[in-house]
């Protein structure tokens, strides 16, 4: 199996920055894509940003310009850098990966993980 632990979440004023950590363990062979989703109350879980093996980005319309997602691949962890908050970017941050990991008899399977989820709370 392949874990997700997410950190680096809290409360921060309006205009603030904080930098979101995420890194994957288990028996894992590739991870593939990575990247950051958020869901606030009584709302439906959003893509917030993306990265490719091949470093190759995504980001909602909503964060670019403010958010940058980078990811170390030796270590299977990505990163999400949040600046110039806004309270409407309040919402749980759940991190999520794919990609192969190792499976019995030496044959690989693929995976797609999800992390417990992150508190970011923007004051105004």
């Amino acid at each position: 199996q392949v874990q997700l632990v997410e950190s680096g979440g809290g409360l921060v004023q309006a205009g603030g920055s904080l930098r979101l950590s995420c890194a994957a363990s288990g028996t894992i062979f590739s991870v593939s894509n990575m990247g950051w989703y958020r869901q606030a109350p009584e709302k439906q879980r959003e893509l917030v940003a993306t990265i490719t093996s091949g470093l190759i980005t995504n980001y909602a319309d909503s964060v670019k310009g403010r958010f940058t997602i980078s990811r170390d691949s030796a270590k299977n962890t990505v990163y999400l850098q949040m600046n110039s908050l806004k309270p409407e970017d309040t919402a749980v941050y759940y991190c999520h990966a794919d990609g192969f990991e190792h499976n019995k008899g030496g044959t690989m399977k693929k995976f797609d993980s999800w992390g417990q989820g992150t508190q970011v709370t923007v004051s105004s």
